[in-house]
């Protein structure tokens, strides 16, 4: 079966607008449904500040956004 998955952390750096590289310990994702909601009730970790601007849903279900 193949899943939609976000993903709101990665262990590769990139380069954010501002000129600072960010890169996480792992690399972590949400899985969620073809309309775009979330399948799970809680994100365990930090998540990207990128991700929650696009997915709001994904900032108020985070832990920490950085």
């Amino acid at each position: 079966k193949v899943l939609t998955v976000i993903i709101v952390r990665q262990k590769k750096a990139w380069r954010r607008k501002n000129g600072i590289f960010i890169s996480f310990e792992d690399n972590a994702g949400v899985i969620a449904n073809p309309k775009g909601e979330l399948k799970g009730s809680i994100i365990i970790g930090p998540v990207a500040k990128e991700c929650s601007d696009l997915w709001p849903k994904i900032a108020s279900t985070a832990s920490c956004i950085i």
